[in-house]
C-alpha cells in the first residue's frame, strides 16, 4: 500500500490513518509517523522506509575490549568501572555492560568476582 497515493489524492493525515488503519488494523502506523509521512511528502519525498543511520554502532564491543577489561579486573580487583571506562577511553555504560553481561561478575564487597558463587 503506498501512503503516498492517498497524499496525492488530497487526504489529510487523519484521513490518511484512518484508511490505513481500516486495512491493516492493529499493524497500522501511528498517527505520529503518519504525519511525518505527510510532511516528507510535502518536500518531495515519497520513501515511507527508514533510511540506515551513519556512523558508528552504539553497541560495538571487540574481544579486544573485553579482554583488556578482563585484565584490568585481574590485575586489580577493587578497580571501579569509571576508572578503566577513563583508562580505555569507553564509556562507562558500554564498561558496566561488558563487566556484566560478557565477564559476568558483580561487585561484591568492593571487588569484582565471578556470579555464580557458592557457600565455600
Amino acid at each position: 500500500m503506498q501512503s503516498s497515493y492517498f497524499f496525492l489524492q488530497g487526504k489529510a493525515p487523519k484521513e490518511l490513518r484512518a484508511i490505513l488503519t481500516e486495512i491493516l488494523g492493529e499493524h497500522a502506523p501511528s498517527h505520529v509517523t503518519v504525519t511525518n509521512w505527510v510532511a516528507q511528502f510535502k518536500c518531495s519525498d515519497f520513501s515511507t522506509r527508514d533510511v540506515p543511520c551513519p556512523g558508528r554502532p552504539k553497541t560495538v564491543i571487540t574481544p579486544e575490549t573485553v579482554a583488556k577489561i578482563h585484565v584490568l579486573i585481574l590485575e586489580d580487583r577493587r578497580i571501579s568501572a569509571k576508572s578503566i571506562a577513563e583508562q580505555l577511553g569507553i564509556s562507562r555504560e558500554r564498561v558496566g555492560s561488558i563487566i556484566h553481561e560478557d565477564l559476568d561478575k558483580r561487585k561484591l564487597s568492593a571487588k569484582w568476582v565471578q556470579q555464580c558463587l557458592n557457600a565455600d
